[in-house]
């Protein structure tokens, strides 16, 4: 049975009956990333190789990451949220090379997609974690365009150049891949300025 499309029941169509209560969380984003897509607005491009744009940002425990004083260590962002079961998967991972290798100069910062009125959920899942995260809308990371999917992560060498472009990665991280994309890194001095 087809209904006309002025039927109030196409109006109380649930997707979340089929796909899970996440996809209610996160058709705003899907629809506005297309909405930005069809209206011709290009997002920010990211290119591996050349200076990856600055991220700065309030922290939910009140400090401020900023990644031009923190040049000359390697930077992993993470782009996720608490809705998000492959994001909550690939925190242990992350929390675990961080632990590991901050003494190296390793930093990372995760990045919520999420409103303000969500922070009581992002706080929850973060309280796991040792590394430091952040709301998007307390953060000025728009130079890595609107996440049209997520998680999505971006690695920045110690010189500032993005090395690692997740958007083209289509698997969660785990210790291996990290090990793989972002120890090499660590491994690399800084270049000269």
């Amino acid at each position: 049975m087809r209904l006309p499309a002025n039927d109030p029941r196409i109006a109380s169509i649930d997707p979340s009956r089929w796909f899970g209560t996440g996809v209610r969380r996160a058709l705003p984003i899907l629809v506005g990333s297309l909405l930005t897509l069809g209206a011709g607005h290009a997002a920010a491009q990211v290119h591996e190789g050349e200076q990856a744009p600055s991220i700065r940002a309030q922290t939910l425990s009140g400090g401020e990451f900023d990644s031009v004083s923190r040049r000359g260590k390697v930077i992993v962002l993470n782009f996720w949220a608490s809705w998000c079961k492959p994001c909550r998967e690939e925190m242990p991972a992350l929390d675990a090379f961080y632990r590991a290798h901050r003494s190296e100069g390793l930093e990372v910062l995760a990045v919520s997609v999420e409103d303000a009125s969500d922070l009581a959920k992002v706080r929850q899942v973060m309280k796991k974690f040792t590394f430091p995260a952040a709301l998007a809308s307390g953060s000025q990371t728009d130079g890595y365009g609107r996440p049209w999917r997520i998680p999505v992560t971006y690695v920045v060498d110690r010189s500032g150049v993005l090395r690692f472009d997740g958007s083209k990665f289509a698997k969660t991280l785990d210790l291996r891949s990290l090990e793989r994309i972002v120890g090499p890194l660590l491994r690399q001095r800084r270049a000269s300025a």
